[in-house]
């Protein structure tokens, strides 16, 4: 933030206390930051004079009005999806919930205003033979390709988010009882299982990678590293992935996160237990989980149109 003002020193101190308090990661905080700076950056613009702030010309955290926040969502409305503005609503009703429990401000303008409803979409996943397709299609007679291999047939593998495969360390991998440990969201850790197939291709990457490189197993390093020997971002996975993808003709678009519904949709189209696939996901709420179904229904329903003589 350019200026400080009383709501943007609210904000940091908001911001400062996510890590300790909910546990937040760097990337969700910058997420929380970047809302917050475009809520403060509206009212500084348009909404201070507007709403005729008393003896001031920048709005504090007291200032602040159920008025105000519906004029911001009107403002979005214009220019976001209505994921977008609920995930901003729920950043800012998290804000003065804490301006609140620290004393700062009396009660919670953002109380009593709901969230917009989303419109349903299903998640984007691959078919069974396209998502083989992509993954055989990764050649791994170099190291960067065999580094490839490993990362794709791992997020397939695990249904693990690409965050969560960038933090991987060396000895989070447990070869002997086919497991992974993994860090979610807000620091909670869990052990998911990883395939045969996963495993051979990391273990063929991290020999390629001694064999070639000289650099030694540290257990503690990274378990996929980039070009100079650091850990690989979220950004440049997803960026690997595209190529991959348009390289074997699939025309659907694919993400990390395609990998990951596509986890999950083939588990339960093959009879995986709801609340197993909720744990392998990391997922909080079951309900999160549920998407998921309904894209087997969808695909039951057609096969029942299409096969059931009286339909």
């Amino acid at each position: 933030m350019s200026r400080t003002s009383p709501l943007t020193d609210a904000v940091r101190s908001f911001i400062a206390a996510l890590p300790a308090e909910k546990g937040y990661s760097l990337h969700t905080c910058r997420a929380y930051t970047r809302d917050l700076e475009e809520f403060v950056r509206y009212l500084d613009e348009s909404g201070a004079a507007g709403f005729r702030v008393p003896e001031s010309d920048t709005v504090g955290p007291g200032h602040v009005t159920a008025v105000m926040i519906r004029s911001y969502l009107g403002y979005l409305h214009h220019k976001n999806q209505k994921s977008s503005i609920a995930r901003k609503l729920s950043t800012l009703r998290s804000f003065f919930k804490f301006l609140v429990k620290k004393g700062m401000i009396d009660s919670n303008p953002v109380e009593g205003i709901s969230t917009p409803k989303r419109a349903k979409t299903l998640p984007v996943h691959l078919s069974v033979d396209a998502v083989f397709r992509l993954l055989d299609s990764i050649e791994t007679n170099g190291l960067q390709t065999a580094r490839n291999r490993a990362i794709f047939e791992t997020l397939y593998s695990c249904g693990i988010r690409v965050s969560e495969l960038a933090g991987l360390n060396l000895y989070d991998l447990d070869a002997a009882t086919g497991t992974l440990k993994v860090l979610g969201k807000g620091g909670k850790e869990r052990i998911v299982p990883i395939g045969r197939k996963a495993l051979e291709s990391i273990d063929a990457y991290r020999q390629l990678l001694v064999a070639r490189n000289g650099i030694e197993t540290v257990p503690n390093g990274p378990l996929f590293l980039n070009l100079r020997g650091q850990r690989l971002t979220a950004r440049s996975i997803a960026r690997i992935l595209k190529a991959i993808a348009t390289a074997c003709g699939i025309l659907t678009p694919v993400s990390p996160h395609t990998l990951r519904h596509t986890f999950a949709t083939h588990l339960l189209d093959a009879g995986a237990d709801l609340r197993s696939v909720q744990e392998l996901l990391g997922h909080r709420s079951l309900s999160t989980t549920q998407k998921y179904t309904h894209v087997s229904i969808e695909r039951l329903m057609d096969t029942y149109d299409r096969a059931h003589p009286r339909k």
